[in-house]
Order: C-alpha cells, then sequence, then structure tokens
C-alpha cells in the first residue's frame, strides 16, 4: 500500500514524469483509509502518497490491456511494482517479459521478504515486518510488551532504499546501456536500519538490554527517554550525567561521570530526572537544559507541530490544490536543491484522470482507438 506509492511519488518530485497504472474500479488504497478520513470522498492515504502522478487504468487481465501496457513499457525508463511475489508472472509484466520488450527498463520489484526463500509468499504488511526484524523490544522497560513504532517504518524506508537503486540503476545505464532488475525486501530494509543493534549482538552476543524503567531505547544510555513536565512532556537526550546534575541540581548524578554510568545506573538516572521535571513546563526546561548544552526537545501532537514556528518558517507544510477537494494542506517535499529543486507539480490523481492524456501523448492514440479500448474493456 505505502513502499511502492511513496517511492514513485519521492520520484515524481524530483521532476519524473510518474504514471500510475490502476485497475478499473481503483488500487486498494482509494477505498480503504485510516481513521475512516476522508476529503470529498478521496482517501487521506491515496492523497498523500500520489501527487505528482498522472493516473491512468488498464484492466491487465484482458488480452487489450495487456498489449496496452506492453507500448506504454517500451516508452518507459522506469518499471515499479510492489505485487505480492508470483502475481507479476501471472499478469505476464515479470521482468523477463518486460525486458524483452525495452532491454532498457530499470525494472523495481518492492516485496516484504524477497522472490527467494520460504517467507516469500507471506503477507509483507509494516507491523508484521516490525515483528520480523526484532526492533519491538529496542524500546519499552522489560515488563513491557512489545512496542511498535507509531509510523510505518518498514514501508517508508523501503520506499527510499527503492527510490536510492533506481536512481543508481539509472545513472549505471548511462555507462552500460542496458536496464536491469531491482529487489527490494521491507525483511532487509529492516535489518539494513539496525546496523548496529545487529552487529552488537551478533558479534558479543548482547540483546536489548531493558530495564526497569521506560527508556526510549533499551541499547542507549540514560537519561535517553520521555518524561513528563509540568504542562506536558520533554525528551532527553544522551546527556553527560554530570552536567545533567548540575543542570538538575542533584549531587547523585553529579558524582557519575563515566559514560558507563548512563548503562550501570540507567533506572535511578531515569527515576531522579522523572522526580524533578514536573517542577517546571517543557518550554522552561528547554530554555534551561539549552544554558547547559543539554540536548532536550518537546513532545508534539499534530495540533502543535502545525503551529511550531520552525515548521512555519521552513514551509515543511504547503498547500496542493486538487480539483474534487479544493485545496488540501500536505508535507512539503522533503529535500532542497538548488538546480533541480524537488517541487509538487500535479495533485493524487482522480481515478483514471488521464489514461486518455497519457495515451494521447505517449502513444499517439487518437479518440477513436481510446474509445476503441473502452469498448474492449481494456481501461
Amino acid at each position: 500500500m505505502l513502499a511502492g506509492p511513496q517511492s514513485a511519488m519521492r520520484l515524481g518530485d524530483l521532476g519524473a514524469d510518474v504514471i500510475k497504472v490502476e485497475p478499473p474500479q481503483g488500487e486498494w488504497c482509494r477505498s480503504h483509509t485510516i481513521a475512516d478520513a476522508y476529503l470529498e470522498g478521496e482517501s487521506t492515504p491515496f492523497v498523500g502518497l500520489n501527487r505528482n502522478k498522472r493516473g491512468i487504468t488498464i484492466n491487465l487481465k484482458t488480452d487489450a490491456g495487456l498489449q496496452l501496457m506492453y507500448k506504454l513499457v517500451k516508452h518507459a525508463d522506469v518499471f515499479l511494482q510492489n505485487f505480492r511475489v508470483g502475481t507479476v508472472e501471472r499478469l505476464k509484466i515479470d521482468y523477463e517479459s518486460l525486458r524483452q520488450i525495452n532491454p532498457r527498463l530499470i525494472y523495481c520489484s518492492i516485496s516484504g521478504y524477497g522472490e527467494q526463500g520460504p517467507y516469500r509468499q507471506r503477507p509483507g504488511q509494516d507491523l508484521i515486518l516490525q515483528g520480523y526484524s526484532g526492533t519491538l523490544f529496542s524500546s519499552g522497560s522489560k515488563n513491557d510488551p512489545p512496542r511498535p513504532a507509531p509510523f510505518y517504518g518498514p514501508d517508508v524506508m523501503t520506499s527510499y532504499q527503492a527510490c536510492i537503486a533506481i536512481l543508481g540503476a539509472l545513472v549505471a545505464r548511462e555507462r552500460i546501456g542496458v536496464g536491469q532488475k531491482i529487489e527490494v525486501s521491507m525483511f532487509a530494509t529492516m535489518l539494513d536500519c539496525q546496523q548496529q543493534e545487529i552487529l552488537t549482538y551478533l558479534n558479543q552476543g548482547k540483546l536489548p538490554p531493558r530495564t526497569e524503567e521506560p527508556l526510549a531505547n533499551a541499547w542507549i544510555n540514560a537519561p535517553y527517554g520521555i518524561y513528563g513536565t509540568k504542562d506536558h512532556y520533554i525528551t532527553l537526550a544522551m546527556a553527560p550525567l554530570d552536567v545533567l546534575g548540575e543542570a538538575l541540581d542533584n549531587d547523585r548524578l553529579r558524582e557519575m561521570k563515566q559514560w558507563s554510568d548512563g548503562a550501570t545506573h540507567r533506572d535511578e538516572v531515569y527515576r531522579i530526572c522523572a522526580e524533578v521535571l514536573p517542577s517546571r513546563t517543557t518550554a522552561a526546561w528547554i530554555e534551561h537544559f539549552d544554558k547547559h548544552n543539554i540536548w532536550s526537545g518537546p513532545v508534539y501532537s499534530y495540533d502543535m507541530l502545525e503551529k511550531d514556528p520552525h515548521v512555519l518558517a521552513t514551509e515543511m507544510i504547503t498547500e496542493i490544490p486538487h480539483p474534487k477537494i479544493g485545496k488540501y494542506r500536505s508535507p512539503n517535499v522533503p529535500v532542497k536543491m538548488s538546480e533541480t529543486p524537488m517541487q509538487i507539480r500535479r495533485h493524487a490523481p482522480l481515478l483514471g484522470e488521464h489514461t486518455a492524456e497519457v495515451l494521447r501523448e505517449v502513444l499517439d492514440y487518437d479518440d477513436a482507438k481510446i474509445q476503441s479500448l473502452r469498448q474492449q474493456n481494456a481501461l
């Protein structure tokens, strides 16, 4: 649902002409939203993950539809799909079939577990991959259940891996003259995201050392965590404990001058901080900690995030016009580039919005030919 569309969206942000092909009834994300949220009938996840694309509909289960896809592939630089393993072979849009049509094609396949191995047919859903990847025991106290991430880390990180690989393959094609197949799996991506943690375990046998108190990460020394303040919450990162002792006016922390003390006395450090921090507001503590060069920050909810002065000053949130919704607000493109800036040029397409436009532009079809395809149920 997320990894493939977001990867293609990022390519669109960079300037690619992205054609999103959907079945006539639309893709799953159009009808399955989060929090039952729609904008004038449009699914918010679909709107959020499909900007900078043109949308067409093709019925790949008809011969006319399949032949149409093949013709479009002849004109494509990249083909990106994230079906479950085996689906593209049944639909006859697998790499071996498409490279016969276009040897310069970059074919990127995103899956949950890769195309080999005993798990290749299993469902590649984000939470399930969080469980497989070993991440869920890296936060929380030892009496807590496994804690899932509050955002779709495997999906999002996999989308970036796919985008990076596609860009690399395009550069390679300019040198060697032919395309190639790229395989990106969510499972392998999540292991890659844990280089330092998994390497530590594999070479020293250390598992995430969860302790009594709910520190933010079981691998990192106290005071690394989230604490209640007088009005909300605050984060504390990796502060020298003796300096933290000065900031909190605590003699016990002043005694802890070794880096290892933050691991040895993690629960004690957490409790000291948790007892003191409710005495001031979050803003007051951040100002105080800044003076001591101690890393801290607020814990935002979305309603607080949108009012943040840095978010406003750097235009991290923007407005996008849409023919059905009017305007909707969205996170802006994440990267600034001086010569070829990322841009939001298109809203997420309505179902089949650009079918006729794409066929006229790419394949030079006239209205009669497009109407014929509709009569064949190919569109």
